[in-house]
């Protein structure tokens, strides 16, 4: 069980370098933002792996100052009760302008023309050299050519719409689109029924979709041989959703022209084909900063009003505070908790004001508010419900 207080503040650790835009949004009079603690309330990071990590008692929440969360045992601190929040789309603007550097870097064939010129060594005839050494990277325009976009979230729309914009057809596919999502689309997209269509007809192909097991090797060496020759694969999204030897078999058979990756493979590093960027995603001061204050502000609501948003794994729930006490509960989804929630708090004659109720998957999420102060016999029977993970009590002047 969690109460709150302001017995003492509530430390923050931030693991990685955070944008002081954001820490800066923590209240001094009651967080304490330290780089080192054994038990702080919330634990702020961006890449640095926490699976192996010790996670103290005291821990309420964990925030990650990006979109992934690859590097946060979510399943062990779920069943804590503990959220894991993230910023999805706080670094959608930066990765889009990467994607269409990347379009740009394969069709006009930058890359190799670079290099070329890298190489030449001064000489009275440099002029003559690269004007003949020039033809062997010509390139073609992006108007008229397909752009295929698997997963249509923040920044898979922002990149059909720059797409758009550039005079290019876009396909785009996304089974699981939110409603939110498909109203940011742009009308132009033209729907595909599944990804094997959309490698067939795209010139090129752009990838936006979360790590997870079907998605893992979303691109392999049997469904490679549907791309059409000579195409172009962007992974902006994460490693594992491309396999390498896919790769190497369409670069050296000619489906692929060019694979351009913001993730560096030691199977691909200096493959004929491969354009590899050393994770440069979300690497603008405007990505970081954005990240950062998002993350804080979710954290905060969570810390003072039990509000989720943007948990990873648990429902979203926001409920404006209409009493001053209020019961922050998180739990199994499992049939008649929120009666055993209401019955312990009756049968002590604790009026609810008002109750909201969330699930995802396994996970669940009850918010209450009382009307009058929630006694400590009451928090210890509500903790000891089954499927019960924690309870956090936050009174207005906690």
């Amino acid at each position: 069980m969690a109460k709150g207080g302001r017995d003492r503040k509530c430390e923050i650790l931030v693991i990685n370098n955070i944008a002081q835009v954001g820490l800066k949004r923590f209240p001094p009079e009651r967080y304490a933002v330290v780089k080192d603690s054994k038990d702080p309330w919330a634990i702020l990071v961006r890449s640095q792996d926490l699976h192996s990590f010790e996670f103290g008692p005291s821990l309420r929440a964990v925030g990650r100052a990006g979109a992934g969360v690859n590097n946060i045992p979510v399943p062990a601190l779920s069943k804590r009760g503990i959220p894991v929040f993230n910023a999805p789309g706080a670094n959608a603007n930066a990765v889009k302008e990467l994607v269409l550097a990347g379009m740009l870097i394969a069709a006009r064939n930058l890359a190799p023309a670079l290099d070329f010129v890298q190489k030449q060594k001064p000489a009275p005839d440099l002029d003559k050299k690269i004007e003949e050494g020039k033809k062997q990277f010509a390139g073609f325009e992006l108007p008229g050519h397909t752009l295929g976009v698997i997963g249509l979230g923040k920044i898979g729309s922002l990149v059909a719409d720059a797409a758009i914009r550039l005079g290019m057809n876009v396909l785009g596919f996304d089974p699981h689109i939110t409603v939110e999502a498909a109203w940011s689309l742009p009308s132009q997209v033209k729907r595909a029924n599944s990804v094997d269509e959309v490698f067939k007809a795209s010139h090129f192909v752009t990838l936006h979709v979360p790590l997870v097991e079907k998605t893992r090797h979303l691109v392999n060496t049997k469904n490679i041989e549907g791309f059409r020759t000579g195409a172009v694969l962007l992974n902006f999204s994460r490693e594992g959703v491309v396999a390498d030897e896919a790769v190497r078999k369409g670069v050296a058979n000619g489906r692929l022209k060019w694979y351009v990756t913001d993730f560096p493979s030691a199977d691909l590093v200096g493959t004929p084909g491969v354009i590899a960027l050393p994770h440069l995603g979300a690497s603008t001061g405007e990505a970081e900063d954005n990240s950062a204050v998002m993350v804080v502000d979710e954290l905060r609501d969570y810390l003072e009003h039990g509000n989720l948003q943007n948990a990873v794994n648990f429902p979203d729930a926001l409920m404006a505070r209409e009493a001053p006490y209020r019961l922050a509960i998180a739990n199994a989804n499992v049939p008649d908790m929120l009666g055993r929630i209401s019955h312990t708090l009756g049968k002590r004659k604790i009026n609810i004001h008002n109750m909201l109720n969330k699930s995802k998957g396994d996970m669940a999420y009850t918010l209450v508010d009382a009307d009058t102060p929630v006694p400590a016999d009451a928090l210890k029977e509500l903790s000891s419900l089954s499927g019960v993970l924690a309870v956090r009590y936050l009174p207005v002047d906690g």
